[in-house]
């Protein structure tokens, strides 16, 4: 056996060995606790506590923001909700302002309106400080949520412990094509088994975005280290959703995961978005995995072979298909015993998992294999080698509003012209509760656009 065909063997051999070991345990522990999330049990209306919701909104399509503002409002939710739009600098607001204008009586509607793109982390931020809802809703404008959302992750967060809670993710235009069904078929698996075992520990090692909730006390001693993050001295402006879950950890909080509370999220229907998205990724957990790895010693021992079995095995199953394209080429013998423990594992997987799901649509899933070694697999590479390069890849060039240099707070969001002709607050009947966002966002949120 020369020496290519013994590397690719061993390497493949090597990988088939962690992923059994790995993915076996994560099916064992991603198998449902008996940890209730009913909101039944929040007995009396004033125990329910109170919440924001914040939604930053980037050019975003008027009917998808529509859509999710329309899922916020229609929660059943008995206690006091209050829900953050915040536009962060987009291009065309004037095509959103017909969405926010179907809000305009309703009182738990506040729209922010930033002058210049800062960013999601600080539209984020710019929301936070200006909240005071015992919990915070994190939800991307993109996103749709179940009318049971918000009372099924507050259920879940009664245990003061507990500092995050995230929900099941779903592709909301799975239909589309080929590559929506496959990218919900992978939400499937992040959440139900990768979120579902990480939260039999309570070490969920990222809330996804599109819909986490957060304890606001513990939120608030982290916001300044979450919104000053720091990659090789420049500011780390993606991946804020991990970030902060590590952040969470790393101050002693448990992170759950609530797979009945569920929520659709708009996901790329094409490759090349997909493949932009997925180095962002990449490179977000490449840079908070050395964060990570100082939790683990505190943590399970699964948490350590979860991280080892994420970064590990890729890498030797890189080496495994380098080989074997290198015989390949080099000799022209095809790497047989390479192809076959990949296909074999391939099968085997998604088998286990049609199981699990009761869906024969994860048979389909065999597809990602070849999508995992001919893309993904260079992509985390070069990703691996441009950490440093902080650009989202996926923000649309758009003209940036003019006007004031102040964010505007809106409570009612028909905005007029005050008495000097520029920009003003909306409506007369502006209430204390938006004065005091006023005062609590303005300072300091727009510093790097000005």
């Amino acid at each position: 056996m020369d020496p290519l065909t013994t590397a690719s063997t061993v390497a493949v051999s090597c990988y088939a060995l962690l992923s059994t070991v790995y993915k076996g345990m994560q099916a064992v522990y991603a198998q449902p606790g008996h940890v209730a999330s009913s909101s039944d049990d929040l007995l009396a209306f004033d125990l329910w506590p109170s919440v924001d919701v914040i939604i930053p909104c980037y050019n975003e399509e008027p009917r998808t923001l529509s859509a999710c503002l329309a899922s916020v409002a229609n929660q059943e939710y008995a206690g006091k909700l209050h829900v953050y739009v915040v536009d962060d600098g987009s291009g065309n607001r004037n095509a959103l302002m017909p969405v926010h204008h179907a809000y305009v009586d309703d009182p738990r509607f506040t729209f922010i309106q930033l002058p210049h793109n800062v960013g999601k982390r600080k539209a984020q931020i710019a929301a936070i400080r200006g909240s005071s809802g015992d919990f915070v809703l994190s939800v991307d404008s993109d996103t749709t949520l179940e009318p049971d959302v918000i009372a099924k992750l507050t259920a879940r967060m009664r245990d003061p412990a507990i500092g995050a809670a995230m929900g099941q993710l779903t592709a909301s235009n799975r239909s589309d094509t080929w590559l929506t069904r496959l990218i919900d078929m992978e939400y499937w698996l992040a959440c139900n088994e990768e979120r579902a075992a990480q939260a039999r520990f309570g070490a969920v090692m990222c809330c996804c975005g599109p819909c986490a909730m957060y304890r606001r006390s513990c939120l608030m001693s982290l916001l300044d280290q979450y919104e000053t993050q720091l990659f090789r001295g420049k500011p780390s402006d993606f991946g804020e959703d991990r970030h902060l879950t590590i952040l969470m950890l790393k101050a002693g909080f448990r992170t759950e995961y609530v797979p009945d509370a569920v929520a659709a999220t708009v996901v790329p229907d094409k490759m090349g978005p997909y493949l932009r998205q997925q180095l962002r990724w990449a490179r977000s957990t490449f840079r908070d995995t050395l964060l990570a790895l100082r939790l683990l010693p505190g943590l399970d021992r699964y948490l350590t072979l979860d991280v080892i079995g994420q970064n590990v095995g890729p890498l030797l199953l890189a080496v495994a298909v380098l080989a074997g394209l290198a015989e390949l080429a080099l000799t022209d013998t095809a790497p047989w015993p390479t192809a076959i423990i990949i296909a074999g594992m391939t099968i085997i997987r998604c088998t286990v998992i049609a199981f699990r799901a009761r869906q024969v649509r994860f048979f389909g899933f065999s597809l990602h294999t070849f999508i995992n070694i001919f893309l993904l697999l260079p992509l985390k590479a070069y990703a691996l080698c441009t950490l440093s390069n902080s650009d989202w890849l996926s923000r649309k060039n758009a003209i940036q509003p003019h006007g004031s240099k102040k964010p505007i707070i809106v409570a009612n969001p028909i905005t007029r012209a005050n008495g000097t002709g520029s920009p003003g607050i909306a409506g007369s009947n502006r209430t204390d509760r938006s004065r005091d966002s006023a005062q609590l966002v303005e300072p300091g949120v727009l510093h790097s656009s000005e």
